[in-house]
């Protein structure tokens, strides 16, 4: 993770908010290097849940064929 001066940060605040935006990646401001601040870019809300997951799972095989295991579903 990136880390930068509160002062420096001062001088290139838009900037570096620009860069964060962009890239997705984190800036931690520090003041005496001690870490006080942590500047992370804004996840897009999302408005439909259809297809929320899409691109996140992979099927593979046959999932509709019947398995040839015999169980008891009894309880």
């Amino acid at each position: 993770m990136q880390t930068i001066k509160a002062s420096e940060f001062k001088a290139k605040c838009l900037k570096l908010m620009d860069q964060v935006a962009q890239t997705g990646h984190p800036l931690t401001i520090t003041k005496n290097g001690v870490p006080v601040a942590k500047l992370v870019p804004v996840n897009p809300l999302v408005t439909d849940v259809y297809g929320l997951h899409r691109g996140l799972m992979d099927v593979s095989g046959d999932i509709e064929s019947p398995i040839e295991v015999d169980w008891d579903a009894t309880v």
